[in-house]
């Protein structure tokens, strides 16, 4: 996978080199803006800009997204138990 990556890449920036973006982006029929901001987020962040299949995500905010999710959860858990608390109180009269 690696090395598919990299001949990949090796194969684009030479063909980025002779064609330019707005001929790559119009025979990939893709907006040429898109194909400027993939570019510039490699060269920012390297290998890690695109992890994953079809995510566009960094490490980062996956991590922020899974801690929300996880976040919910307990919210909904302790609501849930706020509400068994009062089974649980013995009776005062």
């Amino acid at each position: 996978m690696e090395d598919c990556r990299k001949y990949f890449l090796c194969r684009f920036s030479f063909i980025h080199h002779l064609f330019g973006t707005k001929i790559i982006s119009s025979t990939l029929k893709i907006h040429p803006n898109s194909l400027y901001r993939w570019i510039q987020e490699y060269e920012k962040y390297g290998e890690s800009a695109f992890p994953g299949h079809g995510s566009a995500l960094r490490h980062a905010q996956f991590e922020t997204k899974k801690l929300e999710k996880e976040h919910k959860l307990l919210q909904e858990e302790l609501a849930l138990l706020k509400k068994f608390q009062v089974f649980l109180k013995p009776n005062r009269k």
